[in-house]
């Protein structure tokens, strides 16, 4: 019996994604983890950025971000990563 785990679990649908929104005039970041999938995040932020209008997300929780688009500076958007646990040099 191996305790190991698997070098590399693929996403799934369900798999949570990680956005950071960076604001101008600002040296802080907005993080905010979403159900949606990279293609969905990336379409809405080219859309409000395009239009000029804002940037909208809301949580699992139900708490809402809405940055107006004049003041992103940058949009990351990347897979949230599985915290380790224990000693372990995996």
């Amino acid at each position: 019996m191996s305790t190991k785990k698997s070098a590399a679990a693929a996403p799934t649908s369900s798999s949570k994604v990680e956005v950071r929104i960076g604001i101008t005039d600002s040296p802080r970041e907005l993080t905010i983890e979403l159900s949606n999938t990279a293609d969905d995040i990336e379409a809405s932020v080219a859309q409000a950025l395009s239009a000029g209008s804002h940037i909208s997300f809301t949580d699992e929780r139900g708490r809402r971000l809405i940055v107006p688009a004049a003041k992103v500076g940058f949009v990351e958007v990347s897979a949230r990563s599985e915290r380790k646990v224990g000693f372990g040099t995996n």
